[in-house]
């Protein structure tokens, strides 16, 4: 719908195999999915909630590396989101309900609204104030990496949207508010297209 010729990376196990990926690609999007293992940030697991995928954890981080690497653009949702910021030295919170409870519901779809930083992507895109996005996350970022810039908040704090020069990165589920007819999602994509040309 953006422009844009998808094209699915099976799982990787060594550089090689990411950088054949890679160049065959002009960017790569980071998808939602399992929790990121604690271990990789340092932290042992924090409740029962947390549930991982060692062998996606190991392809993503490879290919994640070998992106950056690259230089190529990266998209990052959900997990993407929580991946990217771990592998560039950031940490999260493992369980949002029991480690900062608020008011704000991030599970189930629930949606909210989030303030967006003046001059950010997202702002630029959508508007300068903020966005009604949806939630299906229990982690978040906690230790932003180095180099990041914070670009997109819930009220309670949690951080729902960051960027590098190479990177942007968003907490929310941008393509299942589009497949459910919200047609305001495609710019972002179309954005996203735009900078691999």
């Amino acid at each position: 719908m953006a422009g844009g010729v998808p094209v699915v990376i099976p799982t990787v196990c060594t550089v090689a195999e990411a950088e054949a990926a890679l160049a065959a690609v002009d960017g790569i999007m980071f998808s939602g999915g399992e929790d990121v293992n604690p271990a990789w940030y340092g932290e042992e697991v924090w409740n029962e909630t947390v549930e991982v995928d060692s062998v996606r954890d190991r392809s993503d981080s490879i290919l994640a590396r070998a992106a950056l690497a690259s230089g190529k653009p990266v998209l990052a949702i959900c997990r993407g989101s929580q991946l990217l910021n771990v592998v560039l030295g950031g940490s999260l919170y493992q369980d949002i309900p029991t480690q900062c409870p608020s008011g704000v519901c991030h599970r189930g779809g629930a949606m909210h609204n989030i303030g967006l930083a003046a001059g950010s992507i997202l702002s630029r895109i959508f508007g300068p104030d903020s966005l009604n996005v949806n939630s299906m996350h229990h982690q978040a970022v906690k230790d932003p990496a180095p180099g990041i810039t914070i670009t997109g908040r819930a009220a309670d704090g949690t951080v729902e949207a960051w960027e590098t020069p190479q990177i942007w990165a968003v907490q929310f589920h941008p393509e299942k508010m589009l497949a459910a007819g919200d047609e305001r999602w495609i710019p972002l994509f179309e954005s996203f297209v735009d900078r691999l040309r």
